[in-house]
């Protein structure tokens, strides 16, 4: 799958997005791989208040299941203006 990283978590990440072969079977399960794997990664997910997950684009939850799921996304609550 992608996944994609925007603003500050792509910031700390230092990419904007990523192919990603995942077992995980929620975003949760994915979040917690990628912690594992850099200090980076457990950076920016170690706040999940402040983030927010979309699957295929489509703004979701952090238990939401990954199963079919081409795209990932996570970037920080939008504000309005």
């Amino acid at each position: 799958m992608d996944l994609l990283y925007f603003a500050w978590v792509r910031e700390r990440i230092g990419l904007p997005k990523e192919r990603y072969e995942t077992e995980a079977a929620t975003v949760n399960d994915l979040i917690e791989e990628l912690r594992g794997r850099e200090e980076r990664y457990a950076m920016a997910f170690s706040d999940l208040s402040a983030l927010r997950v979309a699957l295929d684009q489509e703004l979701s939850e952090f238990d939401a299941p990954l199963a079919g799921v081409r795209e990932v996304a996570f970037f920080p609550p939008m504000t309005g203006g």
